[in-house]
C-alpha cells in the first residue's frame, strides 16, 4: 500500500512533464525560427514600402507565405510541447489565425496606410509621409464638428431609452390587440435604414409636396425644410434613426418585463405601493442589467450612424449633420484621400474602444451598487 501511494505521488500532476526536454526544445526552436522570420520580413517589407530601404519585395506575397509556415510551426510547437493538450488545441488554430489574418493585421495595415500620402486621383501613387495626416487631422474643423455631432447623437440615445421603455410597459400591460402592436412597434426596425430614408426623409419630409411639409404649413410653420436648417436637421436626423431603432430597445426591455417575477410586484401592491412606487423601488431596479445592455448596444449602433446621413443630407448644411462615419465615407468617395480618411477611421476606432471600455466598467461599477 505504501508503494501504491508513493507511485501515485511520483506521478506528475502535469502531463506535459512527461514529454522529453529534447521534443519541447525542438517545438520552441521551430516557432522562434518561423516568429524571426515572419517579423523580418515584415521589418523589410514595411522599409521598402516607406522607401526607407531599397531592399523588399513588390507585393506582400512573401508576409502571406512567412505567415502560413508560422501558422504551422505554431501548431507543431503545441504539439511538440503540450502533448495531447497541444493536439486538442490544434482545433482553435485555424480560428485564432483567421482573427489574425482578417482583424489584427488589416487593423495594422490601416495604421500604416494612415501614415501615407495617398490619393486615389494622383497619378503619385501611395507616398510615405509621417504624421502630417494626423496633424492635418487635429486641425481640420470638419471633423470635430463631426466629433461634436456624436455627442449629441449619443446623448440622444438617453431618450430613446426612456421612449422605448414607456413603450414596453405599454405593450407588457393587459391591453386589447396587444400582440397586434407588438407587430407594428416592430415594423421600423425590420426596415433597411436607407429604406426609412427615402421613404419618410425623401419623400413624407419633402420640403414642396411632402406630407409632413404639407402638415407643417397649416400649423402655421412658413418654411418647412426639415433638412435646411443645421439645428433642424440634426434633429430630423435624430428622429429618424431613433424611429428606426426604439424597436430594437423596446423588444429587448419587454423581454425583460415578462422574464419579471410576477410575485414581487404582487408583493409590492399588497404593501400599498403606488402604481410609480412599484415602478421606480421595484421595476426599475430590476430591469437595471437588461436597460444598462440595451443603452450600450444601442450606442454601439449609433456610433456607427451613417446611412440616413449619407441619403438625406450628405453631411450637410455644412457638414451640420455629418457623423464620423459619414465624414470619413465622403472622405473616400468624394475626396478619394485614402491616406487621410484611414488616419481619421483609426483615430475613430481609438476613441470608440476606449470609450466603450470606460462605458462598459461605469455601467458595471453602476448596477452593482443600485443591486
Amino acid at each position: 500500500m505504501a508503494e501504491q501511494t508513493s507511485t501515485a505521488n511520483a506521478w506528475p500532476a502535469n502531463p506535459a512533464d512527461l514529454i522529453p526536454a529534447g521534443r519541447k526544445r525542438l517545438g520552441w526552436g521551430l516557432l522562434a525560427i518561423a516568429t524571426l522570420g515572419l517579423l523580418a520580413i515584415i521589418i523589410v517589407q514595411v522599409l521598402y514600402k516607406t522607401e526607407m530601404s531599397t531592399v523588399g519585395f513588390d507585393t506582400w506575397r512573401p508576409v502571406v507565405y512567412a505567415y502560413i509556415l508560422w501558422g504551422i510551426a505554431l501548431g507543431a510547437w503545441q504539439v511538440l510541447t503540450r502533448g495531447e493538450d497541444g493536439q486538442r488545441a490544434l482545433f482553435l488554430l485555424p480560428a485564432l489565425l483567421f482573427t489574425i489574418a482578417m482583424v489584427i493585421f488589416p487593423t495594422l495595415f490601416g495604421f500604416y496606410i494612415a501614415l501615407t500620402d495617398w490619393n486615389l486621383s494622383s497619378f503619385t501613387g501611395r507616398r510615405f509621409n509621417g504624421l502630417d495626416n494626423f496633424w492635418q487631422m487635429l486641425a481640420d474643423s470638419y471633423y470635430r464638428n463631426a466629433l461634436f455631432n456624436m455627442v449629441l447623437y449619443v446623448l440622444a440615445v438617453l431618450v430613446e431609452y426612456v421612449i422605448a421603455f414607456g413603450l414596453a410597459l405599454l405593450l407588457n400591460a393587459q391591453i386589447k390587440a396587444r400582440k397586434f402592436f407588438r407587430v407594428v412597434f416592430l415594423l421600423p426596425l425590420m426596415l433597411s435604414p436607407v429604406a426609412v430614408s427615402w421613404m419618410v426623409g425623401k419623400s413624407l419630409m419633402e420640403y414642396r409636396f411632402g406630407p409632413a411639409a404639407t402638415l407643417a404649413r397649416h400649423l402655421g410653420w412658413d418654411n418647412p425644410a426639415f433638412f435646411s436648417d443645421p439645428i433642424t436637421a440634426r434633429i430630423s436626423i435624430m428622429m429618424l434613426d431613433a424611429w428606426t431603432f426604439i424597436p430594437f430597445m423596446m423588444i429587448m426591455l419587454l423581454a425583460g418585463l415578462q422574464a419579471m417575477s410576477r410575485e414581487v410586484l404582487e408583493a409590492a401592491r399588497v404593501d400599498g405601493a403606488t402604481a410609480w412606487q412599484t415602478f421606480w423601488q421595484v421595476t426599475f431596479p430590476l430591469m437595471l442589467p437588461v436597460s444598462v445592455t440595451a443603452v450600450i448596444l444601442r450606442i454601439i449602433f449609433k456610433l456607427k450612424l451613417a446611412d440616413i446621413i449619407i441619403t438625406l443630407t450628405s453631411g450637410g448644411p455644412g457638414g451640420a449633420t455629418d457623423s464620423v462615419s459619414s465624414f470619413i465615407y465622403r472622405e473616400y468617395r468624394d475626396r478619394s484621400n485614402v491616406g487621410y480618411g484611414t488616419m481619421l477611421a483609426m483615430a475613430y476606432l481609438i476613441i470608440i474602444v476606449v470609450f466603450v471600455t470606460w462605458l462598459l466598467k461605469v455601467a458595471s461599477r453602476f448596477v452593482r451598487n443600485v443591486n
